[in-house]
């Protein structure tokens, strides 16, 4: 079963909480499930991460990642970022390891902590950039 995990940041983006993971349907119904969770919770942008291989080259699945961004863009309205995602699932496995998350839970936690290291590097990185 395949999952999209969410995280959200606060209005003044400075940290990233995790949102329950939404169970893959199908594309029409998962950019609907997020256009509605868009509206409802006032998002103002989506950042997907970039599945890319470990050597940096665009991945298969990246193409159809890029796919879904545009069609996600199109059908909101909300602007669409990609952001490099290779190492969220191993820092999120570290993070659980040994927190007694059982294994029917670990890997719709690994994807929903995966979304909140994705988002928190994508904000410390604007801090950053305000910060010049």
């Amino acid at each position: 079963m395949k999952r999209i995990g969410l995280a959200i940041s606060d209005e003044l983006r400075i940290t990233a909480q995790g949102l329950e993971t939404l169970v893959r349907i199908g594309p029409r119904k998962d950019i609907e499930a997020l256009r509605a969770l868009a509206a409802e919770r006032g998002v103002v942008q989506f950042l997907l991460g970039d599945p890319l291989h470990m050597s940096g080259e665009q991945s298969r699945q990246g193409i159809y990642t890029r796919e879904f961004g545009a069609e996600l863009h199109q059908r909101t309205g909300i602007p669409v970022e990609f952001r490099d995602e290779r190492w969220t699932s191993k820092e999120a496995e570290r993070a659980i390891r040994g927190a007694g998350v059982a294994n029917s839970d670990r890997k719709k936690t690994i994807d929903k902590l995966s979304a909140v290291i994705l988002l928190q590097g994508y904000l410390d990185s604007l801090s950053v950039q305000r910060a010049w």
